[in-house]
């Protein structure tokens, strides 16, 4: 795993990481559910320290912790308050040897009444191995919890999230914290999962290093290793060495998205940048960028032509580059064209925004071909395009579609959001950590691809280019908002603050 990346364990990978501790190493199931539930116990007393707790249990290890919890939260002075949901015939070894130390004050079944007068609620219904909708007893919980108004901390995966995808497709908790335990979990970070996780807590429980892991599980993007691995200009550099990068970009009436990835591109600190528009859109271009090239391509009626890609690739076969395609575009038969003559030519590194996506509507596989590394940047929209599937479809399976996109075009994808995730070809995923509000506003996606091409122009790798973009662009948004305000911020203020961003 590389050391930018927090492995994150899904359901296969952390129950392999048990059995590992179980079987290879003898350390029991009960000794590791204690550590649990005392990890657990702690933060819900730290997180509410006064008021009764009502532990809500299901039949699965993840109900033993909570038995656990409650007993260990007793013997600290709280009060708590235990609600079953299975038949205590029907728990496992563990859950039930749990919930038998609880014989002073036992648990109950389940009811709604009996979350009255609660302070908050642990839920500890289903755990990682959830996949699905929950059956309808479940959900009539699940509902009951999020109808009570109070507080909530999930034992490792709040009931209802898939914890290997953040799929949610039926009823599911919303929980101020998780409490997860020995290895963070992909489904916590990705949605919609991840917006009913909250603050997430790891707990280890006494696993030590060495478990079984595939490397092509999920990673967690950190921020200072990653940065720090980016190329760096040097007493020897020039803009040349620097990194050369062409802005294929712009129409009638959307000058600005080039402007945008084109300064964006400076700021990230390529080199040479060379914004290629149309040559009817050139002077209006041209009066915004003072360091950057121009190059006029063929237009017609303001727009991007076939024969303006021939000229740009002429451009790119004398002086080598990376090329940026998309930004304000257009959505002419021109321009279409002209994306899909650029991009099945052009013999160097890519990367497709925008418009120069919707230009592969349906026709995703097409990108095979291309013998250089290619990046995609789509939103839910134009990924759902791409793959001829519908937006809601994306946002519910966020992970399954990045890769589907990934496999398919033999390219890395960014499938931009407040979770974004970034997949290698191969299928290996990096999940941000999260972004600003302030970049919910028009433009910022063109800063986020002029980031993009900058750092592979710079000589990074696609993967670590892309993934090391969305923190630049995260960073330099939060920059903007304690500035600012994130209310106010524009996409041009998080350019501004790019140079800040890196250090």
């Amino acid at each position: 795993m590389s050391d930018w990346l927090i492995a994150l364990s899904d359901a296969e990978r952390s129950r392999a990481a048990d059995q590992w501790a179980i079987e290879t190493l003898g350390i029991s199931g009960l000794t590791l559910m204690e550590a649990a539930a005392s990890g657990l116990a702690d933060y819900v007393d730290r997180y509410i320290p006064e008021g009764l707790v009502v532990i809500v249990c299901g039949g699965g290890n993840n109900g033993g912790d909570g038995y656990a919890a409650a007993r260990i939260l007793r013997f600290a002075g709280r009060q708590v308050r235990v609600l079953e949901l299975v038949d205590p015939q029907k728990l496992s070894d563990d859950a039930s040897e749990q919930r038998n130390l609880l014989a002073d004050e036992p648990a109950v079944p389940f009811t709604a009444q009996l979350l009255d007068g609660g302070s908050v609620i642990v839920d500890a219904l289903l755990g990682t191995g959830f996949k699905g909708k929950p059956r309808a007893e479940v959900a009539d919980v699940i509902n009951a919890i999020e109808s009570s108004g109070l507080p909530v901390v999930a034992v490792d995966v709040p009931s209802g999230v898939d914890a290997s995808t953040g799929e949610v497709l039926g009823a599911a908790v919303t929980a101020q914290m998780t409490v997860t335990f020995n290895s963070d979990k992909p489904g916590l970070h990705i949605n919609p999962g991840r917006e009913h996780a909250g603050a997430v807590r790891v707990v280890d429980i006494g696993i030590p290093a060495g478990a079984p892991l595939d490397e092509a599980s999920v990673g967690l993007i950190i921020d200072e290793p990653l940065i720090a691995l980016l190329p760096r200009r040097g007493a020897h550099s020039n803009k040349f060495t620097s990194g050369h990068l062409y802005v294929a970009a712009g129409s009638r009436g959307l000058t600005g998205a080039a402007v945008l990835a084109s300064t964006a591109a400076m700021r990230a600190g390529a080199g040479y940048v060379t914004a290629s528009v149309p040559a009817s859109e050139q002077p209006v271009v041209a009066s915004q960028l003072v360091e950057v090239m121009q190059l006029s391509l063929d237009s017609d009626d303001g727009h991007h032509t076939l024969k303006g890609a021939g000229e740009l690739l002429d451009a790119v076969e004398a002086r080598s580059g990376v090329v940026l395609l998309g930004p304000g575009l257009g959505a002419s038969k021109g321009a279409r064209a002209f994306a899909r003559e650029l991009t099945m030519n052009l013999k160097g590194p890519l990367v497709i925004d925008a418009d120069g996506l919707n230009a592969f509507a349906g026709r995703l596989g097409e990108l095979r071909g291309r013998k250089q590394p290619t990046v995609l940047t789509p939103h839910e929209g134009e990924l759902a395009r791409l793959l001829d599937c519908s937006s809601e479809k994306v946002r519910e399976e966020r992970l399954a579609h990045v890769r589907a996109a990934a496999k398919a075009a033999k390219a890395t994808v960014v499938l931009k959001g407040v979770d974004t995730l970034i997949c290698s070809p191969s299928g290996v995923v990096a999940v941000s950590p999260g972004a600003s509000p302030g970049l919910a506003t028009a433009g910022t996606g063109d800063v986020l691809g002029g980031i993009v091409g900058a750092l592979l122009a710079r000589g990074a790798e696609p993967f670590v280019a892309a993934s090391a973009a969305v923190r630049l662009h995260a960073r330099a948004a939060a920059l903007a908002a304690e500035r600012l305000s994130a209310e106010g911020i524009v996409a041009s203020d998080v350019v501004a603050d790019l140079p800040l961003a890196w250090a």
